[in-house]
């Protein structure tokens, strides 16, 4: 099982090729609508790719809409992956 620094690096990672940021940008306070420039569309996209790196279902809408910095996205993976696990 993928230890919860291990999960932060991919994340961080995958963001970063997918979205073109600068991987250094993307650290836990980061907002990412004002800081990272993402956008509605952008988080949908997001979704997709992390569930696809995972392989975890994210269905929790209210959570998902909740999630404004990249702690917060880091915390709800983590959180999903051990209720998985």
């Amino acid at each position: 099982m993928m230890s919860d620094d291990e999960l932060r690096r991919k994340v961080v990672e995958v963001l970063a090729a997918e979205f073109e940021l600068d991987p250094a940008a993307l650290v836990p306070a980061a907002t990412l609508y004002d800081d990272l420039d993402l956008d509605s569309l952008d988080a949908v996209d997001m979704v997709v790719v992390l569930e696809k790196t995972f392989g975890l279902k994210l269905s929790d809408e209210e959570k998902l809409r909740s999630i404004r910095t990249m702690d917060d996205l880091f915390n709800f993976l983590i959180e999903l992956k051990a209720k998985q696990a």
